[in-house]
Protein backbone atom coordinates (compact mmCIF):
# COMPACT_ATOMS: atom_id res chain seq x y z
CA UNK A 1 0.00 0.00 0.00
CA UNK A 2 1.27 3.67 -0.86
CA UNK A 3 -0.37 5.66 1.12
CA UNK A 4 -3.41 5.38 3.35
CA UNK A 5 -6.41 7.01 1.86
CA UNK A 6 -7.48 8.05 5.34
CA UNK A 7 -4.42 10.09 6.64
CA UNK A 8 -4.47 11.71 3.20
CA UNK A 9 -8.42 12.55 3.24
CA UNK A 10 -7.40 14.23 7.22
CA UNK A 11 -4.56 16.40 5.85
CA UNK A 12 -7.07 17.63 2.90
CA UNK A 13 -9.48 18.06 5.35
CA UNK A 14 -7.26 19.95 7.57
CA UNK A 15 -5.85 21.87 4.60
CA UNK A 16 -10.13 22.48 4.00
CA UNK A 17 -10.69 23.92 7.54
CA UNK A 18 -7.83 26.69 7.26
CA UNK A 19 -9.06 27.95 3.49
CA UNK A 20 -12.45 27.04 3.16
CA UNK A 21 -14.92 30.12 4.26
CA UNK A 22 -17.64 28.05 5.38
CA UNK A 23 -18.30 24.30 6.42
CA UNK A 24 -15.41 22.36 5.47
CA UNK A 25 -17.20 19.22 6.86
CA UNK A 26 -19.80 19.89 4.08
CA UNK A 27 -20.31 16.44 2.29
CA UNK A 28 -23.13 15.58 -0.13
CA UNK A 29 -24.64 12.22 1.23
CA UNK A 30 -26.23 9.87 -1.60
CA UNK A 31 -28.31 7.12 -0.53
CA UNK A 32 -31.26 4.90 -2.55
CA UNK A 33 -34.67 3.73 -1.93
CA UNK A 34 -35.22 -0.06 -2.21
CA UNK A 35 -36.24 0.55 -5.89
CA UNK A 36 -33.04 1.84 -6.63
CA UNK A 37 -34.39 5.37 -6.83
CA UNK A 38 -31.54 7.83 -5.79
CA UNK A 39 -32.02 11.06 -3.11
CA UNK A 40 -28.64 13.38 -2.37
CA UNK A 41 -28.58 16.39 0.05
CA UNK A 42 -25.85 18.03 2.30
CA UNK A 43 -25.00 16.82 5.41
CA UNK A 44 -22.01 17.56 8.12
CA UNK A 45 -19.05 15.12 9.01
CA UNK A 46 -19.02 14.70 12.39
CA UNK A 47 -16.47 12.07 12.43
CA UNK A 48 -13.32 10.16 10.45
CA UNK A 49 -11.14 7.58 11.11
CA UNK A 50 -10.12 4.21 9.77
CA UNK A 51 -13.61 2.57 10.75
CA UNK A 52 -14.89 5.06 8.54
CA UNK A 53 -17.27 8.40 7.61
CA UNK A 54 -20.24 9.55 10.66
CA UNK A 55 -22.51 12.14 10.09
CA UNK A 56 -25.85 12.43 12.22
CA UNK A 57 -29.53 12.45 11.93
CA UNK A 58 -33.41 11.51 13.29
CA UNK A 59 -33.58 7.97 12.28
CA UNK A 60 -37.61 8.28 11.44
CA UNK A 61 -35.84 10.70 8.44
CA UNK A 62 -36.54 9.73 4.87
CA UNK A 63 -32.75 9.33 4.56
CA UNK A 64 -32.96 7.16 7.42
CA UNK A 65 -35.38 5.09 5.93
CA UNK A 66 -33.73 4.78 2.70
CA UNK A 67 -30.47 3.26 4.36
CA UNK A 68 -32.66 1.01 6.50
CA UNK A 69 -34.11 -0.17 3.05
CA UNK A 70 -30.58 -0.25 1.42
CA UNK A 71 -27.71 -0.05 3.26
CA UNK A 72 -25.09 1.53 0.89
CA UNK A 73 -24.46 5.20 0.26
CA UNK A 74 -22.00 7.58 -1.33
CA UNK A 75 -20.49 10.60 -0.32
CA UNK A 76 -18.76 13.73 -1.83
CA UNK A 77 -16.48 16.49 0.03
CA UNK A 78 -16.00 19.32 -2.71
CA UNK A 79 -13.44 21.49 -1.79
CA UNK A 80 -13.43 24.59 -3.97
CA UNK A 81 -10.82 26.58 -2.99
CA UNK A 82 -8.20 23.79 -2.63
CA UNK A 83 -9.99 22.84 -6.32
CA UNK A 84 -9.84 19.37 -4.59
CA UNK A 85 -12.54 16.76 -4.03
CA UNK A 86 -13.09 13.54 -2.34
CA UNK A 87 -15.55 10.34 -3.13
CA UNK A 88 -16.57 7.74 -0.68
CA UNK A 89 -18.18 4.59 -1.52
CA UNK A 90 -19.22 1.86 1.53
CA UNK A 91 -22.13 0.15 3.15
CA UNK A 92 -23.30 2.13 5.98
CA UNK A 93 -24.11 0.78 10.05
CA UNK A 94 -25.43 2.72 12.87
CA UNK A 95 -22.34 4.09 15.28
CA UNK A 96 -23.00 3.08 19.00
CA UNK A 97 -24.98 4.55 21.20
CA UNK A 98 -22.11 5.74 23.36
CA UNK A 99 -21.11 7.38 20.33
CA UNK A 100 -24.11 9.20 19.86
CA UNK A 101 -24.65 10.27 23.33
CA UNK A 102 -21.02 12.39 23.70
CA UNK A 103 -21.90 13.57 19.90
CA UNK A 104 -25.96 14.62 21.01
CA UNK A 105 -24.09 16.22 24.36
CA UNK A 106 -21.84 18.61 22.45
CA UNK A 107 -24.43 20.04 20.65
CA UNK A 108 -25.87 23.41 21.24
CA UNK A 109 -29.17 23.15 23.80
CA UNK A 110 -31.24 24.45 20.87
CA UNK A 111 -29.68 21.87 18.30
CA UNK A 112 -30.56 19.20 21.39
CA UNK A 113 -34.36 20.76 21.92
CA UNK A 114 -34.95 21.20 17.54
CA UNK A 115 -33.91 17.10 17.32
CA UNK A 116 -37.03 16.66 19.65
CA UNK A 117 -38.96 19.10 18.11
CA UNK A 118 -38.78 17.98 14.65
CA UNK A 119 -40.67 15.32 12.53
CA UNK A 120 -37.84 15.27 9.84
CA UNK A 121 -38.33 14.92 6.40
CA UNK A 122 -41.74 14.62 7.07
CA UNK A 123 -44.75 17.29 5.53
CA UNK A 124 -44.86 20.32 7.87
CA UNK A 125 -48.62 22.46 7.51
CA UNK A 126 -46.61 25.73 8.44
CA UNK A 127 -43.86 27.06 10.78
CA UNK A 128 -46.03 27.84 13.70
CA UNK A 129 -46.68 24.32 13.89
CA UNK A 130 -42.74 23.43 14.37
CA UNK A 131 -42.39 26.46 16.80
CA UNK A 132 -45.18 25.39 18.84
CA UNK A 133 -43.29 22.01 18.86
CA UNK A 134 -40.12 23.52 19.73
CA UNK A 135 -41.89 25.42 22.76
CA UNK A 136 -43.13 22.38 23.94
CA UNK A 137 -39.63 20.88 24.09
CA UNK A 138 -38.34 23.71 25.97
CA UNK A 139 -40.91 23.50 28.53
CA UNK A 140 -40.75 19.43 28.76
CA UNK A 141 -36.86 20.41 29.88
CA UNK A 142 -36.87 23.23 31.34
CA UNK A 143 -34.52 23.33 34.36
CA UNK A 144 -33.51 20.15 33.32
CA UNK A 145 -30.93 17.90 30.60
CA UNK A 146 -31.68 17.41 27.25
CA UNK A 147 -31.16 13.35 26.59
CA UNK A 148 -30.59 12.15 23.20
CA UNK A 149 -33.82 11.12 21.67
CA UNK A 150 -34.27 7.46 21.01
CA UNK A 151 -34.81 8.29 17.38
CA UNK A 152 -31.70 10.51 16.53
CA UNK A 153 -28.10 9.17 15.99
CA UNK A 154 -25.13 8.58 13.93
CA UNK A 155 -24.29 6.42 10.76
CA UNK A 156 -21.01 5.83 9.64
CA UNK A 157 -20.48 5.18 5.92
CA UNK A 158 -17.57 2.07 6.11
CA UNK A 159 -16.00 2.89 2.44
CA UNK A 160 -15.08 0.26 0.43
CA UNK A 161 -13.85 3.23 -2.18
CA UNK A 162 -12.23 5.99 -1.84
CA UNK A 163 -11.05 8.38 -4.88
CA UNK A 164 -9.05 11.58 -4.18
CA UNK A 165 -9.08 14.18 -7.20
CA UNK A 166 -7.32 17.08 -7.31
CA UNK A 167 -7.47 19.83 -10.39
CA UNK A 168 -4.91 20.01 -12.84
CA UNK A 169 -4.30 22.44 -15.72
CA UNK A 170 -6.55 21.65 -19.08
CA UNK A 171 -8.61 19.25 -17.30
CA UNK A 172 -5.82 16.90 -17.05
CA UNK A 173 -6.51 16.16 -13.36
CA UNK A 174 -5.42 13.56 -10.92
CA UNK A 175 -7.62 11.33 -9.68
CA UNK A 176 -6.32 8.52 -7.26
CA UNK A 177 -8.40 5.39 -5.88
CA UNK A 178 -8.27 2.94 -3.24
CA UNK A 179 -10.56 -0.05 -3.41
CA UNK A 180 -10.17 -1.82 -0.26
CA UNK A 181 -8.71 -5.29 -0.18
CA UNK A 182 -10.80 -7.02 2.59
CA UNK A 183 -8.03 -7.73 4.70
CA UNK A 184 -8.09 -4.39 6.23
CA UNK A 185 -6.00 -2.66 3.38
CA UNK A 186 -6.28 -0.83 -0.03
CA UNK A 187 -5.52 -1.53 -3.66
CA UNK A 188 -3.97 1.67 -4.85
CA UNK A 189 -4.58 2.73 -8.75
CA UNK A 190 -5.11 5.75 -11.18
CA UNK A 191 -8.38 6.83 -13.23
CA UNK A 192 -8.15 8.91 -16.14
CA UNK A 193 -9.60 12.09 -15.89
Amino acid sequence: MADDPHAIFAEWLDAARESEPNDPEAMALATADADGRPSVRMVLLKGHDARGFVFYTNRESRKAGELAANAHAALCFHWKSLRRQVRVEGHVEWVSDAESDAYFASRSRDSRLGAWASAQSRPLDDRATFEAAFAAAQARFEGSDVPRPPHWGGYRVVPRRIELWSDRAHRLHERRIFDADGAGGWHEGLLYP
